[in-house]
C-alpha cells in the first residue's frame, strides 16, 4: 500500500494543476459574482494581458533584473556571513554568550522598520537593498549553522581526533558533511526571505525593482500591473528555494546510498 508521501510524489503535477484551476475558478467567480471594477479586482485575462504588455513597453524584465541582482548579492553575503559567524558561535560558549542578546535583540526590529534608516545612511542605490537582504537572512542561516555543527555526534568527533585528524580536516570531512542537510535547511528559508528584504527596501526608497514597480502602479490604479508584479515576486522566490533544493538533493546524494 503506498503512503501519503509516495502517492503525492506520483502525483504532484496533478495536483498543482488541479490547485491553480481551482484557484482560477475562485477568482473568476469573485469578479462575476460582486462585478469587482477593474482596480480593485481585475480579472485573470487582464493580469495575463497587462503582463504581456508590461514584457513589451520594458517595464517589467528591467526591474526584474534589479530585484534578482539584489536578492542574489544579498543572499550570498548574508549566507556566508552567517555561516562564518554560526561556526564560529558553535565553537564558542563565551562568544555566544556574549553575541547572542545582541543578535536575539535585533530579530525584535522588523526589517521595515530599520529600511528607512539604511536607505538614508546608505542611499537608494542596490547597496542598502542588498544590505537589508543580508539582515533578513542572516538570522535564520546563522541558527541552522550553529544547530548543525553542534549537531555532530561527540563519538565522530573522537574518532577523528583519535586519527589525529587537523582543525582542517575535522571541518572538510566530519562537521561539513554532517551539518550539511541543517545548513541547507537554513539556506532554504534564506532564500525566500531575501525577496521579501529586497523588495521591502524598494519600498522605501528606490528607483528600480519590482518593489518599485508596486509603487508606481498602486500610484496609478493599475492594479493589474500589481498582480503582475507579485506573481513575477512569487515565481522569483518559488525558483531560488527550487535552486536551493536541487543543490540539496546534488550535495546529499551520498545519503541515498547509506
Amino acid at each position: 500500500m503506498q503512503s501519503a508521501t509516495e502517492w503525492m510524489d506520483r502525483w504532484r503535477g496533478l495536483v498543482l494543476v488541479a490547485s491553480l484551476l481551482i484557484a482560477y475558478g475562485v477568482w473568476e467567480a469573485l469578479v462575476a459574482i460582486f462585478r469587482f471594477p477593474q482596480f480593485i479586482l481585475p480579472t485573470p485575462e487582464a493580469v495575463v494581458e497587462r503582463f504581456g504588455e508590461a514584457i513589451a513597453d520594458g517595464s517589467l524584465l528591467p526591474n526584474l533584473g534589479a530585484t534578482v541582482m539584489e536578492v542574489l548579492l544579498g543572499l550570498l553575503a548574508g549566507s556566508l556571513l552567517a555561516t562564518l559567524l554560526g561556526y564560529l558561535l558553535s565553537k564558542s560558549h563565551l562568544l555566544e554568550n556574549l553575541l547572542s542578546p545582541f543578535l536575539v535583540a535585533s530579530q525584535a526590529i522588523p526589517t521595515v522598520a530599520i529600511a528607512p534608516l539604511l536607505v538614508i545612511w546608505f542611499g537608494p542605490g542596490m547597496f542598502s537593498k542588498v544590505l537589508i537582504c543580508v539582515l533578513t537572512v542572516f538570522f535564520p542561516v546563522l541558527v541552522n549553522t550553529m544547530v548543525g555543527i553542534r549537531a555532530v555526534p561527540e563519538n565522530l568527533r573522537d574518532m577523528m581526533r583519535s586519527l589525529k585528524a587537523t582543525p582542517l580536516q575535522m571541518l572538510l570531512y566530519l562537521e561539513v558533511p554532517s551539518a550539511l542537510p541543517v545548513l541547507l535547511g537554513g539556506l532554504r528559508i534564506g532564500a525566500t526571505l531575501s525577496v521579501i528584504g529586497a523588495v521591502v527596501g524598494e519600498f522605501v526608497g528606490s528607483d528600480r525593482g519590482l518593489g518599485f514597480l508596486i509603487n508606481v502602479a498602486r500610484g496609478q490604479y493599475d492594479t493589474a500591473l500589481v498582480f503582475v508584479a507579485l506573481f513575477t515576486l512569487m515565481a522569483l522566490a518559488l525558483v531560488m528555494y527550487g535552486v536551493v533544493v536541487l543543490l540539496e538533493k546534488r550535495l546529499l546524494r551520498w545519503q541515498e546510498k547509506m
